[in-house]
């Protein structure tokens, strides 16, 4: 193997031990839920979920299963649980 892709893969290796060194800024998925698939995704620091709870409340268990895998390679605004201060649409 050529030194150069030696040194390539160490740093590499180094850079997944260190996942903060990573910020998404936008990522769209497809989230195997319990009783169907979803379309998650971020934008710009603001989450979305095409499920009805999303909807209602403006967080899910999607959502917030993707805010704990992802939590060191978020934004400080993407890692907000936003269930806290989440009021339900009425008009949705």
């Amino acid at each position: 193997m050529h030194s150069d892709l030696i040194g390539k893969i160490e740093k590499a290796r180094r850079y997944a031990a260190e996942p903060e060194r990573i910020k998404f800024s936008d990522l769209r998925a497809t989230f195997h839920g319990g009783n169907s698939d979803h379309e998650i995704s971020l934008h710009d620091g603001q989450w979305s979920c095409n499920c009805s709870f999303f909807r209602m409340w403006g967080t899910c268990a999607h959502v917030m299963a993707m805010q704990r895998i992802l939590h060191p390679m978020l934004t400080e605004e993407a890692r907000q649980a936003d269930l806290a201060i989440a009021q339900p649409d009425l008009n949705a």
